[in-house]
C-alpha cells in the first residue's frame, strides 16, 4: 500500500484577518471555508489549492502562546509549495516581489532550488522545485 499524499496544512495563526489577507494576496484566491469548529475549540479559515490541497489557518479563540514561529523549536520547520520548474521559481520570486513580501531570491542546491520567504506571524514557507 502507497504512503498517502498531503491533504491539507493547518497553521495557528495569531492574527486570523491580517493571516487571511495575506495568504488571499499570496494565493490570488480567497477562503472557501470561515468558521469556528463544531466543539468552539478553535476557528479556521481554509483556502483550496491546485491538485486537491487544502490549506488552513487557525486560531484557538485567545489560547495562542502569542510567540512567533520559529523554526528551531520542536514542530513544523517550514512549509514548502511545489512548482514545476526553474522559470515557474523565477515567476513566484518576482510575485512575492510584487506582493512586498520579502525573500532572499531562489537559491539552487544540488537536490533542487528554492525561493525561502515568512508570513506575518514569521512562519517560513518556500517555493520548490527538483534539479533541473
Amino acid at each position: 500500500m502507497a504512503f498517502p499524499g498531503l491533504q491539507h496544512v493547518a497553521l495557528t495563526v495569531s492574527d486570523l484577518d491580517r493571516s487571511t489577507r495575506w495568504y488571499a494576496a499570496l494565493f490570488g484566491t480567497e477562503p472557501v471555508l470561515d468558521e469556528d469548529e463544531e466543539g468552539g475549540r478553535f476557528h479556521h479559515t481554509v483556502f483550496a489549492l491546485e491538485g486537491g490541497m487544502l490549506f488552513g489557518l487557525h486560531t484557538h479563540q485567545g489560547r495562542e502562546s502569542g510567540e512567533p514561529f520559529s523554526e528551531e523549536r520542536t514542530g513544523l520547520d517550514h512549509v514548502g509549495f511545489a512548482v514545476g520548474s526553474h522559470a515557474e521559481l523565477e515567476q513566484w520570486a518576482q510575485r512575492l516581489t510584487e506582493l512586498g513580501i520579502a525573500h532572499d531570491g531562489v537559491k539552487k542546491a544540488h537536490y533542487g532550488s528554492g525561493v525561502s520567504f515568512r508570513d506575518p506571524d514569521n512562519i517560513a514557507l518556500e517555493f520548490f522545485t527538483g534539479p533541473e
